[in-house]
């Protein structure tokens, strides 16, 4: 079982101080927290991570490539602290900033981000904003993200992480699709997750008894 921290959106000015005593096997960013936050988070709790970004974050750059220790997932399907993370950032467009995208931008990104997956499925889908119609909101800066269905649909992620849609002190529920749980993280959430590729080890192992 892999204990994940994942973080977005909203500094915790105590989560620094109970880094440590969380005792988290991988730290994830979904977006939207200063990267000298995330290296703090990073550099104390000592575990590997990763991180998608959001519509405030900075332009990646060759030379501005993420907060340090941080491997980025934007667009990507990376193995990090043993479980496979498929991420896509930014938001949809709504005033041109960094890290925003068109519906029709983000159908394009998605199939970038299947492509490099190899359609292989994964244990955690990481993005900054939610699925269109899960857990978004009506305003133009919160809609969710079309193309996320045929991610969802095609990697069939145990959780799919997300931030962007800030709870202001509500409780977010769970929202599912198949055998994924969407959960929006923001503050912070821990989650224990068993690698896929484990269980299917037990699942073959139990086969052949």
């Amino acid at each position: 079982m892999v204990r994940v921290l994942a973080v977005a959106d909203e500094e915790v000015a105590a989560m620094p101080a109970r880094a440590r005593g969380l005792e988290v096997d991988l730290v994830l960013a979904a977006g939207d927290l200063p990267w000298d936050y995330l290296e703090r988070l990073g550099s104390l709790i000592d575990a590997p991570a990763a991180f998608v970004p959001g519509n405030h974050d900075p332009r990646i750059s060759r030379t501005s490539t993420g907060p340090r220790g941080f491997v980025a997932a934007d667009e990507h399907a990376v193995t990090v602290g043993g479980l496979r993370v498929a991420g896509l950032g930014g938001c949809v467009r709504y005033n041109g900033g960094d890290h925003q995208y068109t519906q029709k931008q983000y159908d394009r990104r998605a199939r970038t981000l299947l492509r490099r997956a190899g359609g292989e499925p994964v244990d955690i889908l990481l993005t900054h904003a939610p699925p269109l119609g899960l857990g978004d909101d009506d305003d133009p800066s919160h809609l969710g993200i079309d193309a996320l269905h045929g991610v969802l649909e095609t990697l069939r992620p145990t959780w799919h992480l997300h931030g962007h849609i800030h709870p202001f002190g509500m409780h977010k529920d769970d929202r599912h699709v198949g055998r994924t749980t969407i959960r929006n993280v923001i503050p912070w959430h821990v989650v224990d997750i068993e690698p896929r590729a484990a269980r299917s080890a037990s699942d073959a192992t139990r086969r052949g008894a």
